[in-house]
């Protein structure tokens, strides 16, 4: 993930970003079946580094 300097402030694209996650999840349950598609979920579930700040 990049981020792009605009008037020397550091700012976030999130639809660039939505679209690169996106698309790596597109990519990695192309070829699974639907059981294995809630497997991967359930894993990247466990491993989130998204966390919430409440």
């Amino acid at each position: 993930m990049k981020i792009k300097e605009n008037n020397k402030k550091n700012t976030f694209d999130a639809v660039k970003y939505m679209r690169e996650q996106r698309d790596r999840i597109s990519k990695d349950i192309m070829n699974l079946s639907p059981e294995e598609i809630v497997k991967y979920f359930d894993k990247k579930h466990d491993k989130s580094s998204v966390k919430s700040g409440v």
